[in-house]
């Protein structure tokens, strides 16, 4: 039986505490730093949920990993640093979830013939991406397995109940 990565292990510790808080564990990482190892987390709201993760939650959920790491020194040996974050507007749309959690954002989208798309994210619908908002006035409808690449689309005036995962 093949031995398993440190980062694969520590997600076996670390997904019961954040799915208990509701939340999804998009990465673990572990790199090294020196004689300290470096422990990277990325949380993010589930894919059905609108909005941003805020820091409230950001914090409470780490104070609970960095506790279940301590108790797990067998996982963890020696000294660690732990960073918990959220993935951001920088993350690039890559899977069926991000899609889903984008919604109501402004992205762009680059298609594999070449063609590129901007525009409000209004809904995912199977495969489909629905975009609203854009220059040609009409809904886009685009088949997700034809996006190269997919990424929001930061805007700088925002409804009031929005706010940007780059707080976090």
């Amino acid at each position: 039986m093949p031995r398993q990565q440190p980062a694969d292990m520590l997600r076996e510790v670390v997904a019961p505490v954040v799915e208990g808080a509701g939340l999804y564990l998009e990465d673990v990482v572990v790199a090294r730093a020196g004689s300290r190892s470096v422990v990277r987390v990325t949380l993010d709201l589930p894919e059905d949920v609108l909005g941003s993760l805020d820091l409230d939650a950001v914090a409470d959920v780490s104070r609970q990993v960095s506790d279940v790491l301590d108790a797990s020194s067998d996982v963890l040996p020696g000294q660690y640093t732990l960073e918990v974050s959220t993935p951001g507007t920088a993350r690039p749309l890559t899977e069926p979830r991000h899609f889903k959690r984008a919604r109501g954002r402004r992205v762009s989208l680059a298609l594999r013939d070449g063609r590129t798309y901007e525009g409000r994210l209004s809904d995912v619908e199977g495969d489909e991406l629905v975009l609203t908002e854009v220059p040609a006035g009409q809904p886009e409808r685009v088949d997700r397995s034809e996006v190269a690449r997919g990424r929001i689309e930061v805007e700088l005036s925002r409804s009031a109940d929005t706010t940007d995962d780059e707080e976090a």
